[in-house]
């Protein structure tokens, strides 16, 4: 990984590929005033620089037939539990789509994406053994 810092055209080509990473070099050196060229050589300076992690697809699992129940849950942990066996549960969770170690309240925040209330409550009761919870259901997506 290299050190380097970004600046306001690595931005500029960041917020691009925030909001479309399927644009080309060059659809992004037209926004940024680069050559396609340029832009490649940037984006592979901030990918080196660890920057840029990766590039995902976001599924709307709703569009594609499914029902879909999604969770914000807290967890609060047990202090006799392991933070280890906790981590390994989630990773191994199918439906834990992003897991945060947070100060403050709690000690986690899970997004948890299940198909019905009733692979939630399984994953919810599956949690028990590590701490309590505290559930938001998501009612619509904004952003």
């Amino acid at each position: 990984m290299i050190d380097y810092t970004p600046d306001e055209t690595d931005i500029r080509i960041l917020t691009s590929l925030r909001e479309d990473a399927t644009r080309s070099h060059k659809e992004i050196g037209q926004l940024v005033h680069l050559t396609g060229q340029a832009v490649g050589a940037r984006v592979r300076r901030l990918e080196d620089a660890g920057i840029i992690e990766g590039y995902a697809a976001r599924i709307r699992e709703d569009r594609m037939g499914f029902p879909v129940q999604l969770a914000l849950v807290t967890v609060f942990m047990h202090p006799a539990s392991s933070h280890e066996a906790f981590q390994r549960f989630v990773r191994e969770q199918a439906c834990v789509r992003e897991a945060q170690r947070v100060s403050g309240e709690g000690c986690y925040w899970l997004r948890v994406q299940t198909r019905d209330h009733e692979e939630l409550n399984g994953f919810l009761d599956d949690l028990l053994r590590f701490g309590n919870y505290r559930t938001s259901l998501s009612t619509a997506r904004i952003k």
